[in-house]
């Protein structure tokens, strides 16, 4: 059996239409081309992705403040899930993060989303607080989750 080869690749607005097409595929409120384009454009955010071939199998977006990191989303298409794609995503913008001289990570996470949250977990990022109906669509909370990036080590 051959193993399949992903390209970990930053991403622009040539991908914006991709981008949408995955939001859509793993979000209930996803984001809309308008959404990406302006932050791509204007560099508020960068986003970076996984590809097999000309397709998009996972990206994750996220802000780059001060010496602060924070993850805005990572989607893996749904078929692909639990093969470690988003495990490797997140390593590498851990990594990439880490060399840009950012000290700490911060996230949300739906509370029932649990793969995600073991994910995160395993990486050393702690539930630091809640955020009561987060999610415009549900109204779930969202746990927050942080990194200590200098007293990390390397898990993953």
């Amino acid at each position: 059996m051959t193993e399949v080869k992903y390209v970990f690749d930053r991403l622009g607005a040539d991908d914006v239409d991709a981008l949408v097409a995955l939001e859509s595929e793993c979000f209930s409120h996803p984001w809309g081309a308008e959404q990406f384009r302006l932050g791509l454009e204007r560099k508020v955010f960068y986003v970076f992705g996984l590809r097999h071939g000309d397709a998009l199998a996972a990206y994750c977006s996220l802000y780059l403040v001060a010496d602060e990191a924070e993850i805005l989303n990572i989607a893996v298409r749904p078929g692909l899930r639990e093969a470690g794609l988003g495990s490797h995503l997140l390593g590498m913008i851990l990594q990439i993060s880490a060399k840009m001289g950012m000290k700490a990570a911060h996230l949300e996470v739906r509370a029932s989303n649990v793969p995600a949250q073991r994910l995160y977990a395993k990486f050393g990022f702690e539930q630091v607080g809640v955020r009561p109906k987060y999610y415009p669509d549900t109204g779930e909370d969202a746990f927050l989750m942080t990194l200590d990036m200098e007293k990390s080590s390397g898990r993953g």
